[in-house]
């Protein structure tokens, strides 16, 4: 999760995430940007904000004095006191990215496409390596190492870390169930989940339905869920045992999946390394044939 330096944001985001259920389906909107762009609300204009939300400028206003603020300027000012001295990486480049695209004039080559890409991963990666909190990783992985079947769903966008983070598991003692929703299967599958199992869905906004569903479901069967997911304010959070938290990079409006591969490799690399597994290239007969 981002680091906000400002205690004044650090006690506004704790009470937006005690009061989030009790907003309005548009505040909910705001609050949802505010805690995911914490590093940016300081820069953006309120019409910036309104945009992103989908929502009008008053909403955003409104949402500002909900909270006891006079308005945006007030609470604009609280997060620029927190980036005073320290710029989120992201928030650098997109800077860059917007000032590339102007000096280009429309001449960007495919190399510097995958330039920008790639600055962007690494920009993302960095904010990232500084923001995760290892107590919650370690959480997760001790989930993990509990468990004997870990079930893993993710949909639309997060359907790759899914798969990958499936394939990774198979190459442990556990047991591993992907629900890929093939056939629209979801329920019957569940069907063989028992209580301890460790479910982990991975949702970004605007949420799969599908992964919040079998997150719920697996939960009221007494599955422990590990959400990976963009806010403290996703669907999955209530529910999770432990909710890790990953905000990637976007190049020309495409957001990258990096961090959250990098994620999904950790978690695998850090279950095989708590269990102590071996991975020795098989022996070629034995000794009494040599």
């Amino acid at each position: 999760m981002p680091a906000v330096s400002h205690p004044e944001a650090e006690r506004f985001l704790e009470m937006l995430r005690e009061e989030f259920d009790s907003l309005s389906r548009q505040l909910k909107l705001i609050a949802r940007y505010v805690e995911q762009h914490r590093d940016h609300i300081g820069l953006d204009r309120i019409q910036d904000v309104a945009l992103r939300c989908g929502v009008q400028p008053s909403a955003v206003i409104r949402f500002a004095k909900r909270f006891g603020f006079s308005g945006y300027t007030e609470m604009q000012k609280m997060f620029r006191d927190g980036i005073a001295q320290q710029i989120a990486p992201s928030r650098n480049y997109q800077a860059r990215i917007r000032s590339v695209i102007e000096s280009a004039q429309g001449q960007l080559s495919s190399a510097d496409i995958a330039d920008e890409f790639i600055a962007g991963s690494i920009a993302g990666l960095q904010e990232f390596k500084r923001d995760l909190h290892s107590t919650v990783f370690d959480d997760a992985v001790a989930l993990l190492v509990a468990a004997d079947t870990v079930w893993v769903t993710g949909a639309r966008r997060s359907f790759p870390v899914a798969t990958y983070l499936t394939y990774a598991l198979q190459h442990t003692d556990k047991r591993v169930e992907l629900l890929d929703g093939l056939g629209g299967m979801h329920e019957g599958r569940m069907r063989s989940l028992r209580a301890g199992d460790v479910m982990v869905a991975i949702s970004f906004s605007p949420y799969a339905e599908e992964s919040v569903q079998c997150a719920r479901a697996a939960v009221a069967r007494g599955a422990r869920l590990i959400a990976i997911t963009d806010s403290a304010l996703s669907p999955l959070a209530p529910m999770a045992a432990t909710t890790l938290v990953v905000h990637e990079s976007s190049t020309f409006g495409f957001r990258a999946l990096t961090n959250t591969l990098c994620l999904a490799q950790s978690l695998f690399i850090a279950l095989a390394y708590r269990k102590e597994l071996l991975y020795a290239p098989p022996e070629v007969g034995n000794a009494a044939e040599r």
